[in-house]
């Protein structure tokens, strides 16, 4: 079990929750990859609620409008924001009564861990390479592969590019501290910026849809992959 400081100024829920009691779940990890903003309702012309800033954590709940999720705010009721720039973080939010302004994060399903993520990506190998593809059996690219295999095995909605993705989630700053299924993400010296990511397998090894290898195949982090990895994330 991990503990976890949500530090998201006016929708901090964690204080407010306390006072249902210890174990209750209130929602799931959510992490706003752009600015956005709480409604009051499942639409653009209702009320104004928060201003979310960039890479702020929140507490969601699914809503039953699906461009929605439903957002807890501190005065313990739901807003909603819309649900494209939220990414869905595998960790599922619960009080803590003991320790109050804290929420207790705990992973969803036992099998929603990097080894399964890591194991089944292993499925595709040989899928085409197509630029802005997302289907893992006709065409994908690099982060559209990474965010299926998130999608489907680890519950996390993850976003559609790889300087996005590259942002959300736990950091890893060690080679040493990779484990299967941490994301990893390479600089672009053409672009300026992230442009490439794939799926830590162990032992050195990753897997990614690579033009150069013309789709989903694997490779071993040499010194030339590790010169341009410049973030890893879980």
């Amino acid at each position: 079990m991990k503990m976890l400081r949500i530090g998201i100024c006016a929708i901090v829920a964690a204080c407010w929750a306390a006072a249902l009691g210890d174990n209750v779940v209130v929602g799931q990890l959510g992490q706003a990859t752009s600015a956005t903003k709480i409604f009051a309702a499942p639409s653009t012309h209702s009320r104004i609620y928060y201003s979310v800033k960039p890479y702020e954590y929140l507490v969601v709940r699914p809503s039953n409008k699906s461009k929605y999720v439903m957002v807890l705010l501190k005065n313990g009721i739901f807003g909603y924001a819309p649900k494209e720039p939220i990414a869905l973080l595998p960790y599922e939010l619960t009080t803590e009564t003991s320790s109050p302004g804290r929420l207790r994060g705990r992973q969803l399903v036992a099998s929603r861990t990097g080894s399964a993520i890591a194991d089944y990506s292993l499925n595709f190998l040989g899928t085409p390479y197509v630029w802005g593809g997302n289907d893992v059996r006709n065409g994908i690219d690099c982060s559209g592969f990474v965010k299926r295999m998130y999608g489907t095995i680890g519950g996390v909605e993850l976003p559609r590019t790889a300087a996005e993705q590259a942002l959300v989630g736990k950091p890893i700053k060690r080679l040493q501290d990779l484990q299967p299924g941490d994301r990893l993400y390479f600089w672009e010296s053409k672009r300026g910026k992230i442009g490439h990511t794939g799926i830590y397998l162990g032992n050195g090894y990753f897997v990614h849809s690579s033009r150069g290898h013309h789709g989903v195949a694997t490779d071993y982090l040499t010194s030339r992959w590790q010169r341009i990895l410049v973030a890893a994330r879980r």
